[in-house]
This record gives structure tokens, sequence and C-alpha cells, in this order.
């Protein structure tokens, strides 16, 4: 795993939604309009909260969008992961002199929800996967 520096933003962020949730929090990224919380591995649940009240509270005192990530030591797993609803066909991580990329195959039918407006999903994946386990760049096939 890469070297994760968290602002105090991120750190207080992080503080009220353990506090309200009860899950543990791996890693917080904060972007203009969402917050992308890692929470760690068996925690969703807890973070989510029944019908999703944990959350909803959380997304309430923080005024932005919230998003979840479960993280798993697993790199492939974990970018599975990283997809959420978008349904994964297979992930393969090869190496190119330096770097390590991550190749991901989804249906073409969901490749626009991976990618997301002006490429606002799949930036995150790969910035949420590069802080975690060394992965440089991540292709959709």
């Amino acid at each position: 795993m890469g070297e994760i520096r968290l602002s105090t933003e991120c750190i207080r962020y992080i503080a009220l939604f353990e506090s309200v949730t009860h899950a543990s929090i791996k890693d917080c990224i904060i972007d203009d309009d969402r917050v992308i919380y890692v929470v760690n591995t068996g925690d969703m649940g807890a973070a989510i909260g029944k019908c999703g009240d944990n959350l909803n509270r959380v997304k309430l005192s923080v005024d932005k969008h919230i998003e979840l990530i479960e993280y798993s030591a697993e790199p492939v797993t974990f970018i599975k992961n990283a997809f959420g609803t978008v349904s994964v066909r297979s992930v393969r991580i090869s190496s190119k002199g330096d770097k390590n990329i991550a190749y991901v195959d989804v249906a073409a039918n969901e490749k626009g929800l991976a990618i997301g407006r002006n490429g606002s999903n799949i930036d995150k994946i790969k910035r949420v996967v590069g802080r975690h386990h060394y992965i440089d760049d991540v292709i959709l096939q």
C-alpha cells in the first residue's frame, strides 16, 4: 500500500463518519462536490446503516454527496469494489516497465456508467486504486 497523507479536513470527515456510523474508515478523499470514503473490510453494512440511515445522516452533516468503497487487500477485489454497481467481468493487472496497469473488462452497455460524467468515476477509481495498491493506470476494455 502506498503512503497516504490525510489533510486535517479529511481527518475531521473521517472522525464524523466513524462517530455516526461506528464503521472504521481507512481513507478519505475530498472532491469539490463529494467525499469518497474507503471503508474497512466488513464494515460496509455499518457504514450504510439500516435503510441507508447512517449514510444519510453523514450526507446531511457534510452537505456533499457521499461515496463508499469497501477496502480489500487483494487489488482485483478492491478494483471491483471501486466500480460499485458496474458489473466487472474481469480485472487483469500487468506491469509495463515500472508501471502497473489494471485492465478492466466491463459490459459495453455499462462503459458510460464506469467512466462517469466528464470522466469523474474513472478518475476516482484511478486515484483510490493508486493510493492503496501501487496501480498507475486503470484502462477499460
